[in-house]
């Protein structure tokens, strides 16, 4: 008897076509490798170029054929084209990470591995890797392309501060930074000419901590032409990536006003800031007026989560925490939870996977910074850092920032900070009612002390 063209004997169990009419795309970085269903085409693998036309031509051919949904591997950034075309065009297209969909053995070619992920996918066997909706992309690729910027034109401070050096001018040993008022405003005066130390000093900023003296003093130095010249160009590309950071940021809120229209405004006026001080490389504009006029909460009143940070969050995860059905699968979706490797009922390993998400990385850089507060999150990341260490403790507290991030986005939470003996005051009652029980197994009540 044959079997069923839509079932699929396994071992005496039956699997069941879920997606008829699915294409599989093998990636690559000159052309792509189309498969389709054999009964659908008597061609059913075909090569297409990366061209842009031909992408159009893949779709045309896909639409042609029925296909409604496509599966392809996150290689590079090379499905990225392919990605928004196909999905422009009508497609559900399922972006699947290579962990997910490793080849069998002996499917080595590009052939194989387009027909291999058709197949998964027809069985509905692949799951869709994570990806917001495209307002939040544009919004992500702006805020990244904004830190690239940043990255360099931190090199250029480098740069800047050798030319001093090399012509011995200690700036950065009396101010703190030398990209604040006092230091540019020296460092603008050499690049105009002027070499007099007494002149150079009168630039100091009133809230300098060094004196005119001092800043004089480490002001005497020993021009050279060529130093200067190497001063002058490296100020000048910091200036210019200054400006291209200025324009991300004037896309960064034109993307956030898009993102906030046809969102009800807040019944509750914004609360005031925790800290009122700002942030290095800060953005011209009121990031947390902005969050909150689209989410209707102020996300940076959970300790650790700056303006900054609770915007990244934003853009690397969205702002519909209903993709994930519970905090545990959000944690476990930025592997900050324990893994699960278990085998015969023995658990082989609960380390937390590796992951390059960069909304796991800026939590993990908050749970550093919260260690050092007078906070609930405070203390329970410095008791598990002498318990376990500081690495543990910095993913543990991270999680916490994560459970916390999700519960107000997605509830609407109002975090209240317990204080920093919050965690303490838990950790002892747990240990006093461990005693107690243990007390009570052998047949001792446990008392209290008199004082």
């Amino acid at each position: 008897m044959k079997t069923p063209r839509s079932r699929v004997a396994t071992g005496g169990a039956d699997m069941s076509v879920v997606y008829p009419h699915a294409a599989g795309i093998d990636i690559g970085a000159q052309f792509h490798v189309v498969a389709v269903s054999a009964e659908l085409d008597p061609e059913p693998v075909r090569s297409f170029r990366s061209f842009t036309n031909e992408l159009h031509e893949l779709a045309a051919w896909l639409k042609q054929l029925g296909i409604t949904t496509v599966a392809m591997e996150s290689t590079g950034i090379y499905w990225i084209p392919v990605f928004e075309i196909l999905e422009a065009r009508g497609f559900h297209v399922v972006l699947v990470n290579a962990r997910d969909a490793k080849n069998v053995p002996g499917r080595k070619t590009d052939v194989n591995d387009a027909q291999w992920l058709q197949k998964l996918h027809q069985y509905g066997l692949l799951r869709a890797s994570f990806r917001p909706r495209h307002d939040v992309v544009t919004l992500r690729s702006y805020l990244r392309q904004r830190e690239r910027l940043l990255e360099y034109a931190a090199a250029h401070i480098q740069h800047m501060q050798k030319a001093l050096m090399q012509m011995n001018l200690q700036l950065h040993h009396v101010v703190r930074d030398v990209t604040g008022l006092t230091g540019m405003k020296i460092i603008r005066a050499i690049v105009a000419g002027e070499r007099n130390a007494e002149v150079l000093a009168r630039h100091r900023d009133y809230r300098c901590k060094a004196s005119i003296q001092t800043i004089q003093n480490a002001l005497i130095g020993n021009y050279q032409d060529e130093h200067v010249f190497e001063l002058t160009q490296a100020l000048s590309l910091y200036d210019f990536y200054q400006t291209q950071v200025a324009q991300c940021d004037e896309r960064i809120e034109l993307a956030l006003r898009r993102l906030q229209a046809g969102v009800e405004p807040a019944c509750a006026p914004l609360p005031a800031a925790r800290h009122r001080k700002q942030q290095p490389n800060g953005f011209a504009f009121d990031v947390r007026a902005a969050l909150y006029g689209m989410l209707g909460v102020d996300l940076t009143q959970i300790h650790g989560l700056g303006p900054y940070v609770a915007l990244k969050l934003i853009a690397e995860c969205g702002n519909d925490m209903s993709r994930w059905p519970s905090a545990k699968h959000f944690t476990s979706w930025l592997c900050l939870a324990p893994g699960n490797k278990i085998s015969g009922g023995k658990i082989l390993s609960s380390k937390t996977r590796r992951s390059s998400s960069k909304a796991a990385a800026a939590l993990r850089l908050a749970a550093t910074a919260i260690g050092r507060t007078d906070t609930a999150l405070g203390g329970f990341y410095r008791r598990l850092s002498a318990r376990i260490g500081k690495a543990k403790a910095v993913t543990a507290t991270a999680r916490k920032i994560a459970v916390l991030f999700y519960n107000t986005l997605r509830y609407g939470i109002n975090y209240v900070d317990p204080g920093a003996a919050y965690y303490e005051q838990r950790y002892q009652q747990r240990v006093l009612n461990n005693l107690t029980h243990r007390a009570e197994a052998l047949g001792y009540i446990l008392q209290a002390k008199a004082i």
